[in-house]
């Protein structure tokens, strides 16, 4: 009888100290890819995290996520969503246009969730918003029509603007398609807009100072992955031009900028983790609609207008979510 009992409770301690069946069997455990092209910021990363737990999926217990960025650098996006293919993820989160396509080149079978993509739609990466079709769903970041709003603001803003100029990373897929907006709202507002287009980090000082030179009372960053890799090159020149400029998100005005308006990126990453919690329970990502962007910030930067002497509206002001003082 003692023997048994003794059996019995090393039995239960050894129990007791194994850990659990799931990560017993790490197979089991779904694992997900996560592409960008710029080191993603803590807050967006912490609210795709929050959208998982809400699902029921605590990364590194119950879900394994496979971080992958390209560090600026669009080359590496295609390389990178190749490794995450090779590690047979269940599906791959992308944030931005560029990313979005790099994992559609390299699979057709694995699902892609875009945490945000420049009109999708246009850019090809779906057949359509309702019916996306394919591997590919998640969220647009309604980018071009967001550029347009940029300039109305600068409008408000900058007291007298005639002329403006639109800085592009002429490689993003949805570059024609944010500068026809933008030419569209500029002819609108009465604006003369001159378009100066980079590729590299050493073109930004060349674009303000073309700027500059063309008169442009105020610059407008259209919204790229590249541009936000490098926000604090672009900040840097921008600062040195002592120019009014509006960004495509709130990085580059914590990095110095005077203001920006976008879709909420956090939002966007919340809402990538419902699409991957449906997606792990077996719906097809050309089943899910692609969903437009409800939540969005405008953040502003008072010491940034210090520095240029520019004197923001206080009915401006009160329509800000954020205030840097």
């Amino acid at each position: 009888m003692e023997k048994k009992v003794t059996v019995l409770t090393l039995s239960a301690l050894l129990l007791a100290l194994s850990p659990p069946a799931q990560a017993q069997q790490p197979g089991n455990v779904p694992r997900i890819g996560f592409l960008t092209q710029a080191p993603p910021a803590a807050r967006n990363i912490e609210a795709f995290r929050q959208g998982l737990r809400e699902h029921g999926y605590v990364e590194g217990k119950t879900i394994v996520i496979e971080y992958r960025e390209a560090g600026g650098k669009p080359d590496r996006l295609p390389i990178l969503a190749s490794e995450l293919v090779g590690l047979k993820v269940n599906g791959i989160v992308v944030v931005g246009s560029e990313a979005t396509l790099a994992a559609k080149n390299a699979t057709t079978v694995i699902p892609i969730i875009m945490a945000g993509a420049s009109d999708p739609v246009g850019t090809g990466l779906v057949a359509s918003l309702a019916r996306p079709g394919g591997n590919i769903t998640g969220s647009s970041s309604l980018s071009p029509e967001i550029s347009g709003k940029r300039l109305e603001l600068l409008k408000e803003v900058v007291p007298g603007l005639s002329r403006v100029a639109a800085v592009a990373y002429n490689a993003n897929p949805a570059y024609k398609l944010q500068l026809k907006e933008v030419e569209a709202v500029a002819q609108a507002l009465k604006l003369q807009l001159q378009v100066l287009e980079v590729r590299e980090p050493n073109d930004f000082d060349g674009a303000f100072g073309a700027a500059k030179k063309g008169r442009a009372g105020a610059v407008n960053i259209l919204t790229s992955a590249f541009l936000a890799a490098h926000r604090k090159e672009l900040v840097e020149s921008a600062e040195k031009s002592r120019l009014p400029v509006i960004y495509a998100n709130t990085g580059f005005v914590e990095a110095g900028g005077l203001m920006s308006y976008e879709a909420s990126v956090a939002d966007n990453h919340r809402r990538a983790a419902t699409y991957v919690a449906k997606i792990l329970k077996g719906v097809k990502p050309a089943d899910l609609p692609v969903e437009q962007p409800t939540k969005f910030e405008f953040v502003i930067n008072l010491k940034a207008a210090k520095q240029i002497d520019l004197m923001i509206p206080p009915t401006v002001l009160a329509r800000a979510d954020k205030v840097i003082k």
